[in-house]
């Protein structure tokens, strides 16, 4: 971005900017491997072959490397076209489209996982709809985003963005996700889900800034106010 550029939030183009990031271990997406790892612990090998996986906001394919060999047909659904080219030479079937308006069949998912991807969609129902509706019954859903609060505002905006090597303008705080909705339209879809709060582990991250560590590990908190993850299984009545 060139100096003095007024920051858009949450402007998509952002994401083709930033393209020679996505792999970097202690690049601007550094954050996003570690959610990867986190949320790939979450899910578990394919229960039937010919399983399929569909990766919501699947960007440049951080996900895959962690899912490798857990048996399932990894498909990965993104705006930015530089970011797929990426994902799908780690293995990933790439798939141009908006998440709200997934070019796959319903009931065609095994696993539908939204990673740091609902804080920005502009229609939070209509997307969390298109997940749920992708699902088998007895699929999986697997997310996590930011809630809507003061907080997670704070933190994750106001801080996190005013940090050396994080872009600006990656959020817009009108965007960021209200736990009690979220809860109310995956239920809506047939998924109970239940919420949990994550951060970095503090040991981790102070040597990974150290250059001590690889990566670091997402650990659970008490509260979901700024960053959680969500799980829920699709009912079979749906």
């Amino acid at each position: 971005m060139a100096r003095g550029a007024k920051v858009v939030p949450n402007d998509p183009a952002l994401y083709d900017d930033l393209a020679d990031e996505w792999w970097r271990p202690r690049g601007a997406f550094a954050m996003l491997h570690w959610l990867a790892a986190a949320r790939a612990r979450l899910i578990p090998p394919a229960a039937r072959p010919g399983a399929v996986l569909v990766d919501l906001g699947c960007g440049a394919g951080l996900l895959a490397p962690h899912i490798s060999g857990k048996g399932y047909r990894h498909i990965g659904v993104d705006l930015s076209a530089a970011a797929l080219r990426q994902a799908a030479d780690h293995g990933v079937l790439a798939v141009r489209g908006d998440v709200a308006t997934v070019p796959l069949r319903a009931g065609s998912a095994d696993v539908v996982v939204a990673g740091e991807i609902l804080e920005h969609v502009p229609d939070l129902a209509r997307t969390v709809a298109q997940a749920c509706a992708l699902l088998r019954p007895g699929g999986l859903l697997v997310l996590d985003t930011l809630a809507d609060t003061r907080l997670s505002r704070v933190l994750a905006i106001s801080v996190a963005e005013r940090l050396p090597g994080v872009p600006r303008g990656v959020h817009d705080p009108a965007l960021l996700v209200d736990r009690s909705l979220l809860v109310r339209e995956c239920a809506r879809g047939g998924v109970p889900l239940r919420l949990r709060g994550i951060r970095p582990a503090a040991l981790d991250l102070a040597r990974w800034a150290l250059r001590r560590r690889a990566d670091v590990r997402m650990v659970s908190v008490p509260t979901t106010a700024v960053l959680f993850q969500g799980i829920g299984v699709k009912e079979s009545r749906c």
